[in-house]
This record gives structure tokens, C-alpha cells and sequence, in this order.
């Protein structure tokens, strides 16, 4: 993962990009490994982890109803975060992550290992929906792999 998050920062520095990030099912690992990365200040503008609904409502201004109607870890939710998080420190990108990491707390609808994000990039959105296996580490690992990959290719086409 390590080449993946280099390969990101190197993207965001050369082309003067700033990222905001909401973390949910994460808890704070996504930007952590931006910030094991010497100068990532020049790259990382904010991070949030909107662990608690209320959260995500009153920092990132993600609809109450959308988490009703869809639920917190959906396609709507994880968009909502995305530019929630952009929009507080305007930053030319927000990331949104939001799923079920397990042991506990999936259902045959939305199973462990389910997770959205979304990737906010000049004005438009973009979500992904992931289906993961494996303990609740390597579930969050994989996230935020899958994510420093997404964001990469919604760079690369629209740089």
C-alpha cells in the first residue's frame, strides 16, 4: 500500500492539490497514512472522523434524510461526506468513506465488509462501492487501499 499512497501524494503535490477526508468505518487510518509521509502537509488540508451519525450531519452536512432513506453506509451518505469534507476547508478534493467493518453489525442487505466511498473532484462525485472480506483490520486496510487507487484514477482523468 505504501507505493499506492506515495504514488497519490506525488499525484496531489505536482499537480497543487489539496485533499479533506471523512472517516468513518476507517477511524482516522486513511489519513494516517498520508501523514506517515514526510511534507504530506503540503497535500492534506482536513480530516474528520464522523464515526456518529450526528456527525456526519452537523460537521459534513449530510442529510438527515438520506441517512434514513438509505441508511449511513450508502452510495448517498459516502457522496454527501465527500463534499462535506471538501467544502470545510474547501479543498480541491474530499474523500467520504463510510461501511461496516465488522465482526459485528452487517445484515443480510448490507453485509460485513461493506463499504462506500466517494471521491469529490472539480464539482462532480464519484462513488464506489466495495465488498470485502476478512477480519475487521484487513477490511479497513483494504479500504483505504481501494481508495488512495480510486482517487488516483479520478485525478488522472480529469488532469
Amino acid at each position: 500500500m505504501e507505493k499506492t499512497v506515495k504514488e497519490l501524494f506525488k499525484l496531489l503535490k505536482s499537480n497543487g492539490l489539496k485533499i479533506s477526508t471523512a472517516e468513518s468505518c476507517t477511524g482516522g487510518l486513511f489519513t494516517k497514512l498520508i501523514t506517515d509521509l514526510p511534507g504530506s502537509s503540503a497535500v492534506l488540508d482536513c480530516s474528520v472522523v464522523t464515526y456518529a451519525n450526528e456527525a456526519k450531519v452537523k460537521l459534513l452536512g449530510v442529510s438527515e434524510e438520506s441517512i434514513k432513506k438509505y441508511g449511513v453506509v450508502s452510495e448517498a451518505v459516502a457522496c454527501e461526506m465527500a463534499r462535506g469534507a471538501a467544502r470545510l476547508m474547501d479543498a480541491d478534493i474530499g474523500v467520504g468513506i463510510t461501511g461496516i467493518a465488522g465482526p459485528d453489525g452487517g445484515t443480510s442487505e448490507k453485509p460485513v465488509g461493506l463499504v462506500w466511498t466517494a471521491v469529490f473532484y472539480r464539482g462532480e462525485v464519484r462513488p464506489f462501492e466495495l465488498r470485502l472480506h476478512g477480519t475487521r483490520d484487513e477490511i479497513r486496510q483494504k479500504t483505504c487501499q481501494c481508495v488512495f487507487e480510486n482517487i488516483i484514477k479520478v485525478i488522472s482523468k480529469k488532469t
